[in-house]
């Protein structure tokens, strides 16, 4: 954030320390808090993100009374995102910033303030079509599609073989939201949004109210992925992963029809505990001779008794004695791998969706405070695109170093919030960063690579 040369508080901020007294005043000059915001710069010239996001929307206002473009607005909105501005209230201030103007596409940075809180809110309430009142609208399936689109580009080629997990979570709401429904489960009102995410990388977040099952709407959202990832690679072999949410037979029937493998957990039950009863007894035998944590692996092919599936399908069950008491768990596949290694090296590799969801949560994600759902899925967007670009620093930029696998909210701290003061000439916006800062091997060897 950016403090104007003309502000100061009328206050000096003094403390004690050792010989001399420290005085802290708010009147420094024209100095940003955010000055590896460079390097998100660089990187949406890399993958030129932002302005292909910003073509996802319809800008009907009048030419000449247009004072902050589309594409200034969204990139104003997913820079403060990325650097930690959750709030658009927040905005108020920004807009002063000169090295925020100069990376949102500003001509006169440091003169022409950016956008305030009520133009981004305007933004944010976009309808479908545009209208009297909202001029803006933003078009949902070419955001879909650019998400998928991303991923393939970061592919020199094709892989022999991707895995999708697919995955939800629950966002809490405070206020009257459109769709909003108590969950029993858990034990607040909420939103359930859905994610399918390959690797580091989000192709789905699709908006849900809570009053539905994790599997609604999932296989319409699978179908679109894997439709869009066949078009350009028509021979990859793809394996859908999830947790026993997602096991039904609309779905497993859906990937055995279209060349798609899963790997899905099941909700365990008395049934399927009496299968491995002797697999459970001899990892309690186990644990008891070493006091270790005892795990069997059987498979067998099941079939519901209600006929809620279409067919027999393999199932793997690890039968483990852990402290004392029994643990089964159970998923079923398509795949023909071990079964041990099918469990413990492609079932639990789906634990790292958990922080890819959670690097959403980092970028604010879970701000969905407007009353509607519409407004809120845009939110959730924004979000999606700030992950994407501060994911691209980290694939692009990080790759190599001590930092390429750090958490969003890591970069952020480490590599993005910089003090540095900002003068604004003719020809250069110059950005003089901290003398002292710690990491500047680090940030100059990012920016080169980013360059490459």
């Amino acid at each position: 954030m950016a403090l104007d040369k003309t502000e100061c508080s009328g206050e000096a901020l003094e403390l004690a320390s050792g010989k001399r007294i420290i005085t802290a005043e708010f009147n420094g000059g024209t100095m940003s808090s955010d000055g590896g915001g460079l390097l998100l710069a660089a990187t949406d010239q890399r993958m030129r993100l932002l302005e292909r996001f910003s073509e996802c929307f319809l800008d009907a206002r009048k030419p000449e009374r247009i004072e902050h473009s589309v594409a200034q607005l969204v990139r104003q909105r997913v820079y403060g995102l990325a650097l930690g501005y959750e709030d658009l209230n927040d905005h108020d201030q920004l807009r002063h910033d000169p090295l925020l103007a100069a990376l949102a596409g500003k001509d006169e940075p440091g003169e022409e303030p950016l956008a305030g809180k009520s133009t981004l809110n305007r933004l944010e309430r976009s309808t479908g079509t545009p209208s009297r009142y909202k001029k803006i609208a933003y078009w949902k399936p070419a955001i879909d599609e650019l998400l998928v689109q991303l991923f393939l580009e970061a592919h020199a080629s094709a892989p022999e073989q991707i895995v999708l997990d697919i995955d939800t979570t629950d966002m809490a709401l405070h206020g009257k939201q459109e769709d909003r429904f108590f969950h029993g489960y858990y034990g607040h009102y909420c939103y359930l949004p859905l994610y399918i995410v390959c690797g580091s990388h989000v192709l789905c977040a699709r908006l849900r109210p809570s009053n539905v099952g994790p599997a609604v709407g999932s296989k319409k959202e699978v179908e679109r992925v894997v439709g869009q990832i066949r078009q350009h690679w028509p021979d990859v072999r793809i394996v859908l992963r999830g947790d026993s949410g997602f096991c039904t037979d609309e779905i497993m029937t859906w990937c055995e029809e279209n060349r798609v493998d899963y790997v899905l957990g099941m909700a365990r039950n008395k049934r399927l505990q009496a299968i491995i009863v002797d697999a459970l007894a001899q990892a309690e035998r186990e644990f008891e001779q070493t006091r270790q944590p005892a795990r069997v692996f059987v498979e067998f092919p099941h079939e519901t008794v209600s006929g809620t599936w279409s067919k027999p399908r393999r199932v793997v069950a690890k039968a483990e004695h852990i402290d004392g008491k029994s643990n089964p768990r159970f998923v079923v596949t398509s795949l023909d791998s071990e079964k041990q290694e099918l469990y413990e090296r492609m079932y639990c590799a789906r634990g790292d969706m958990e922080n890819r969801i959670k690097e959403q949560f980092m970028l604010f994600a879970d701000r969905v405070s407007s009353s509607t759902l519409r407004a809120n899925q845009l939110r959730i967007y924004f979000s999606v695109i700030a992950y994407t670009l501060v994911n691209g620093l980290r694939r692009l930029g990080l790759a190599g170093t001590a930092m390429a696998n750090a958490q969003i909210a890591t970069i952020r701290l480490r590599l993005l919030k910089i003090g540095a003061l900002v003068r604004v000439t003719v020809r250069r916006v110059w950005v003089r960063m901290a003398t002292a800062f710690p990491l500047q091997a680090l940030f100059s060897q990012t920016l080169r690579q980013l360059r490459t």
